[in-house]
């Protein structure tokens, strides 16, 4: 792995006012916040400022250019990064401490409100690069997508959505509310009279959509299903192997030897509360991504084995039609929905549109969403086919590969991913 990494930063757009930003955890320096300044190949260190809100000192936008420009930039090791993209720019701030305050799509107040903004996300240490686009806060309006190439001569990639990618899953989430009269509609976030982001499900009060009391009665029907006789088996992946399930006479899931109590919606939507709260027990830890999963995706009901096939994703209502139709919208069905999405079974498809390798020679950030699709014939990945509605998936049926990530907890968005594995990367 080299100390730096080459990363290709693509303007797909008709658009000659996109900038992009990287900010992260300089491994080499430290574990000193960082940005990459507007050179491309800099670091800026922000020192600690004296009040809340303080502004950064220096400009670190890095210009795309015209539309069908590519500049290159170097990246060094870094933990915990994402890679910015904006129409526009946006305005980062410093809060004692050193806090970066980046932009937020849940403060209606935050200057960067009506900026149309996305990111990918990426570790750049010793051993790896990993990086992936995720959906797990928001969609944003400007599609990115993705690609790796090794020194082998494979290339990854990940294909992202096409221009109108956005508009289209607005369109499907407004049918869903009219269908099951939920407030999937709520999630879509104008500015004007234009769409410009849709917040994933997990953050819905902030615009006024309650799914409270949504997943009930799926986990009722779960309780049932494994106190009357059926046996959960789910494949840790992990020292454990595989450990059976089932509900006791204290109307307790019992799996391996732990213990869950029934989750909320708001625990399944988010995957980091209640029963799925972390700890100290490595079983209990390997258990919570795969059974958090499992409710996400509506599986439990159809496969008594965890994790499913994709054939079992989102085939009953209730379900997260969010992540069923980013995954949709996406022309290779791949991108992060929700926290666990890199739960897969062995030898299963790649669900969360993530590249990784220990000898990358070029990443590529593509923006704008023109070209999406066309490099997925030169992937070393599988094609994955869109996930169909729960009414139209009682006879489909498709593999799944492995991922080698381990599952974390996430505490915001896959912020709590990153940053939980820091340390590790620090080495």
């Amino acid at each position: 792995m080299p100390d730096s990494l080459r990363v290709a930063l693509k303007n797909d757009s008709d658009l000659n006012n996109i900038h992009a930003y990287v900010t992260g955890i300089a491994i080499q320096h430290g574990g000193q916040l960082c940005l990459l300044k507007a050179n491309g190949k800099d670091l800026y260190f922000p020192k600690d400022p004296p009040s809340i809100g303080s502004p950064l000192k220096e400009d670190c936008a890095i210009p795309l250019g015209q539309p069908g420009n590519t500049t290159e930039i170097t990246v060094p090791q870094i933990a915990g990064g994402r890679i910015w993209i904006a129409v526009g720019k946006l305005t980062f701030l410093l809060n004692p401490g050193n806090a970066l305050v980046e932009p937020s799509v849940l403060n209606p107040s935050d200057p960067n409100h009506d900026v149309d903004f996305g990111f990918a996300e990426f570790t750049c240490n010793s051993s790896q690069l990993y990086a992936n686009i995720s959906y797990v806060d928001f969609v944003p309006r400007i599609p990115i997508a993705i690609s790796l190439k090794r020194a082998s001569g494979d290339v990854q990639y990940v294909a992202g959505m096409p221009p109108d990618g956005l508009d289209d899953l607005a369109q499907d989430l407004q049918a869903q509310a009219q269908e099951d009269h939920q407030p999937w509609d709520k999630l879509i976030v104008k500015s004007g009279s234009q769409n410009i982001r849709i917040l994933n499900a997990t953050h819905g009060n902030a615009v006024g959509a309650s799914f409270d009391g949504y997943f009930e009665k799926h986990i009722d029907e779960v309780w049932q299903k494994y106190k009357s006789g059926a046996k959960m088996k789910i494949n840790t992946q992990a020292g454990p192997g595989v450990v059976e399930g089932h509900v006791n006479k204290k109307d307790e899931l019992e799996i391996g030897g732990e213990v869950f109590g029934k989750p909320t919606t708001a625990d399944v939507l988010g995957c980091n509360s209640g029963p799925f709260t972390t700890g100290p027990s490595p079983t209990r830890n390997a258990i919570i991504p795969r059974l958090a999963a499992a409710f996400v995706r509506s599986s439990l009901l159809d496969s008594q084995d965890q994790p499913s096939q994709p054939s079992t994703f989102y085939r009953r209502d209730p379900t997260n039609h969010y992540a069923r139709l980013v995954h949709k919208h996406n022309l290779d069905g791949k991108g992060y929905a929700f926290a666990y999405d890199d739960v897969q079974p062995d030898d299963g498809d790649d669900q969360s549109g993530k590249v990784n390798a220990g000898d990358p020679t070029l990443f590529t950030v593509s923006v704008g969403g023109k070209s999406a699709g066309k490099g997925a014939n030169h992937s070393s990945a599988s094609h994955h086919r869109p996930v169909p509605h729960p009414e139209e998936a009682k006879h489909h049926q498709q593999a799944n590969e492995p991922d080698a990530q381990d599952h974390q907890k996430h505490d915001e968005g896959l912020r709590g991913k990153v940053h939980g594995l820091a340390k590790r990367f620090m080495s």
